[in-house]
């Protein structure tokens, strides 16, 4: 049995990966998907303190809290930001380390600094536009996802937090050592941001760098062939 903790993209929360869910749990796998402070179940918490900060402490105590050891944690987009801060602190607590088409950052960088200046300014534009500038609307959905689940996710996501985007990341202990690997969604968008990680972990002997044939959300648009590739790294880093 391995034990799964996911630390979700931007505009989610834990609702995201319920399609997972059945399958981690037939598996007799431990799955634990906490939702973020001002998302998801806990939108109402949201704020203009939420930062980054915030959101790596929300996964780091479900470390603690539920005493979680030999972990296999999983960064989703966003998430992988939150992800590299939560092993920081736990490292003892992590087995492995994945990025699902996620941003892999380096001590003192941001979201914004691994964007684009033409995506900043467009996030930037639209929580102006929101009548608040603190909350960065959700960008569209992949255009390969299924009109039922559309309805499903738009119902669901919620703007984000600036901060948690511009705040950078503050390694604590040194850069990681922890077995890594790299889940690179084939299916990209226009303007993909997420190649030149994968290509970086490729060229390193210290990552592991696999492919998806799925868009940038697997877990809602391929959750059978996420499921299977989680269990395969998590198995074989056991």
């Amino acid at each position: 049995m391995a034990v799964f903790l996911v630390a979700h993209g931007a505009w989610s929360a834990g609702w995201a990966w319920r399609k997972m869910r059945p399958l981690m749990q037939a598996a007799g796998h431990e799955f634990h998907v906490p939702s973020y402070t001002g998302l998801g179940e806990r939108g109402h918490l949201a704020g203009r303190d939420v930062s980054l900060e915030t959101h790596i402490r929300d996964v780091e105590s479900v470390l603690a809290y539920e005493d979680l050891r030999d972990v296999v944690l999983i960064g989703h987009s966003y998430g992988g930001i939150v992800a590299t801060g939560v092993a920081d602190r736990a490292r003892e607590r992590i087995r492995h380390l994945i990025y699902l088409d996620a941003f892999v950052p380096k001590d003192g960088e941001s979201l914004f600094d691994m964007l684009p200046e033409e995506a900043r300014a467009r996030m930037r534009k639209g929580a102006e536009e929101t009548g608040d500038d603190w909350l960065i609307p959700p960008n569209p959905v992949p255009p390969d996802t299924d009109l039922a689940d559309v309805a499903w996710i738009m119902a669901r996501r919620m703007p984000q937090p600036i901060a948690t985007f511009t705040a950078p990341i503050r390694l604590r202990n040194g850069p990681l050592d922890l077995p890594r690997s790299y889940i690179y969604c084939r299916r990209f968008a226009p303007g993909d941001g997420f190649r030149r990680f994968a290509l970086a972990a490729r060229q390193s002997p210290a990552w592991r760098c696999l492919e998806l044939e799925a868009s940038h959300s697997p877990q809602i648009t391929a959750p059978l062939a996420l499921f299977e590739l989680l269990v395969e790294i998590a198995e074989g880093s056991a």
